[in-house]
């Protein structure tokens, strides 16, 4: 089997495999990021009403400063504005998605600096 194809395949069952435990709990929040090599995105989202109550990206203003907006850095950054915007809110507890990505570099970064910040997960 090609290579590419068989990552492809173990990423979408980790993806699966993560929403099922996820979606299994409809009181709390979602916190469900996205990301690509250029980019990293986050959202927090209400399932039972299918409202996105936060979404920031790294390409929000916040960010215009920034020359590399793919890299840890930026997560930590992300993770940080997300936490305040969601305190600000009134969220204090999430459940994190993390879509499928393996719980390392930018992702724990991420996830480090939201809860840092103030959000429990």
């Amino acid at each position: 089997m090609d290579k590419l194809l068989l990552k492809k395949k173990q990423f979408e069952r980790r993806r699966v495999r993560i929403k099922n435990k996820v979606r299994r709990n409809d009181e709390v929040l979602r916190l469900c990021i996205s990301r690509s090599n250029q980019n990293f995105y986050a959202q927090i989202i209400d399932d039972k009403k299918g409202h996105t109550l936060v979404a920031l990206s790294t390409l929000s203003k916040e960010f215009s400063d920034v020359k590399n907006r793919g890299n840890i850095e930026s997560a930590k950054k992300l993770g940080k504005l997300v936490a305040e915007k969601a305190v600000a809110q009134g969220i204090k507890a999430v459940i994190f998605d993390r879509n499928g990505y393996l719980y390392h570099g930018k992702v724990k970064a991420f996830a480090d600096a939201a809860r840092e910040n103030g959000l429990e997960f």
